[in-house]
């Protein structure tokens, strides 16, 4: 099993920090280095610069907002990067929320799968370098019945096969992407609950692209902590928790509220949505189950972690991306360098 890093988004007032993270991860053997966006920064200035500053590390967008950009854009964007880095950039795609796509992009947020699809295939059409024509249900290319014609992408890529991850996280969603990514890209992954709440899904749709699940990279994104205090621990992560279970998206559609629910959590998601759509954000956090929290991050001990890695890797990931948490610069450094010896410890490195 291989680590990874999130930086989440930037502008948050680490963001000289977040560089030095990255390059200690580049530093100690860390494989993949994912930045965010969402309405604040873009990843792919970020990853760029990244990409500038460090040696060995692969560079990934997680995610690039479908709702944001043509098909053709991305497709000239992950050309460009891939260039650029030397051959080190994987790209991620996700159809973020109807809050973010309706209200900032000004896209209405419907048939999320077909659009996925469609998107999936221009973009790689365009980074074979082929003249692009496509018609589809969104998208037609060239316009019909206009001066434009079938043109083709100038750069050439680093590599032929950039890699390419959806962001994913209902029963549908994620059997597409089984079925038309390189791999998968997870959010509140429980170990104990993966194969029902992903994997099952993903090897679904393997299968349907006659497949299987050996060169798939299951990806989740998981916080990690460092100390012998768990449950304090647990307790920074509850405002996190809270925003995502209780306030991303709307009551009718929000994500990661259905897959607490998936994992058993049904009266706890409704309280924690109903206390935040309230503006009870603290009711919110304190409403969490500690269990939850412990199941979907990586806290306590080396060895604890260790041990929880083993599961994951059990259960079917492939790469494990870390969030590490820290109030300094060091204390992220600290809990970076733990989370590689913890590895080690596990055996998977």
């Amino acid at each position: 099993m291989r680590l990874g890093i999130n930086l989440g988004y930037w502008g948050a007032g680490m963001d000289s920090d977040n560089l030095a993270v990255a390059q200690e991860a580049d530093r100690i053997g860390y494989d993949v280095c994912w930045a965010a966006e969402a309405y604040g920064s873009d990843a792919p200035t970020v990853l760029a610069w990244v990409a500038a500053q460090t040696e060995s590390i692969d560079v990934g967008s997680a995610i690039l907002q479908i709702p944001a950009r043509q098909p053709a854009m991305t497709a000239m964007t992950a050309a460009t990067l891939d260039s650029l880095s030397g051959g080190r950039f994987r790209l991620g795609l996700g159809v973020s929320g109807p809050q973010v796509s309706e209200g900032w992009y000004g896209v209405k947020f419907d048939k999320p799968l077909s659009r996925t699809r469609e998107y999936v295939e221009i973009v790689r059409k365009a980074m074979s370098r082929e003249r692009l024509s496509y018609e589809g249900e969104h998208w037609t290319l060239p316009l019909p019945g206009g001066p434009g014609k079938p043109i083709k992408l100038t750069v050439h890529p680093q590599r032929e096969h950039i890699p390419l991850y959806i962001a994913a996280i209902g029963p549908k969603n994620l059997e597409q992407t089984g079925e038309i990514a390189d791999g998968a890209l997870l959010i509140f992954p429980s170990a104990a609950h993966l194969e029902d709440t992903a994997i099952r899904h993903l090897r679904a749709g393997r299968e349907k692209a006659g497949r299987t699940m050996d060169g798939f990279d299951v990806c989740p994104t998981l916080p990690l902590a460092v100390g012998d205090d768990v449950n304090g621990l647990a307790d920074m992560f509850r405002p996190y928790t809270a925003l995502y279970v209780g306030g991303m998206g709307s009551r009718k559609q929000n994500f990661y509220n259905q897959l607490a629910q998936r994992m058993g959590y049904e009266k706890e998601a409704a309280e924690i949505q109903d206390k935040y759509l309230s503006g009870d954000k603290d009711g919110a956090a304190a409403a969490v189950p500690h269990e939850l929290i412990d199941s979907t991050t990586l806290l306590g001990s080396v060895d604890r972690i260790a041990e929880r890695m083993q599961a994951y890797a059990a259960a079917g990931v492939t790469t494990l991306t870390l969030a590490p948490a820290g109030f300094t610069l060091d204390e992220r450094l600290t809990v970076l360098r733990a989370g590689a010896e913890a590895l080690e410890r596990a055996g998977l490195a």
